[in-house]
């Protein structure tokens, strides 16, 4: 009795280790391209992954992931820097606003809350990032949001650094990075 493709594929599948957020076949292998930090980057963020402040009336925003070697192997406690500009497209410089560092959980995971960052002038919606796993080279990156949600004029615009956003409000996006 010879199984039908669907069920090999299951099968198949069945034996792939899980990792939620990941797509194997486009991240793995190819390490996630780097980006300027912009003139905006500040050292010491707090520890948080929730950027958003009670009562906000800005739309919210849900990005998930996972952070993983080129061997597709999940980095556990790599540490991710996020940074981006309020509803208005204007950064907090003096404080922290929009501003929080986090590490990744045993299976390389991360998720942060926050709002929709505005555009400002020259910029697509962006969301930068610094990642590094334990003793190795830091990534400056950023993130993109899909055309709908803003303009791609902007020279730095990446389409390999564009999240996946399969409904409003929620992007996911796998980091590979020198682990």
């Amino acid at each position: 009795m010879t199984s039908s493709p669907r069920r090999r594929l299951l099968v198949a599948a069945a034996v792939l280790p899980f990792v939620p957020g990941i797509a194997l076949a486009q991240t793995c292998g190819r390490q996630t391209a780097p980006q300027t930090p912009g003139p905006f980057f500040k050292p010491d963020s707090p520890v948080k992954s929730v950027l958003f402040e009670k009562g906000q009336k800005s739309v919210l925003l849900v990005v998930s992931g996972a952070v993983l070697s080129a061997q597709c192997r999940p980095v556990a406690n790599a540490l991710l820097d996020f940074w981006h500009a309020d509803e208005f497209g204007e950064y907090d410089n003096k404080g922290f606003r929009f501003r929080g560092h986090q590490f990744t959980d045993a299976q390389g995971r991360w998720r942060l809350e926050t709002i929709l960052p505005g555009e400002y002038p020259g910029r697509a919606r962006h969301i930068h990032a610094k990642v590094q796993a334990p003793g190795k080279r830091i990534l400056t990156t950023q993130l993109y949001f899909p055309a709908a949600l803003g303009h791609h004029d902007d020279g730095l615009y990446r389409r390999d650094l564009e999240m996946r956003m399969p409904k409003a409000g929620e992007g996911s996006f796998d980091f590979v990075i020198d682990a």
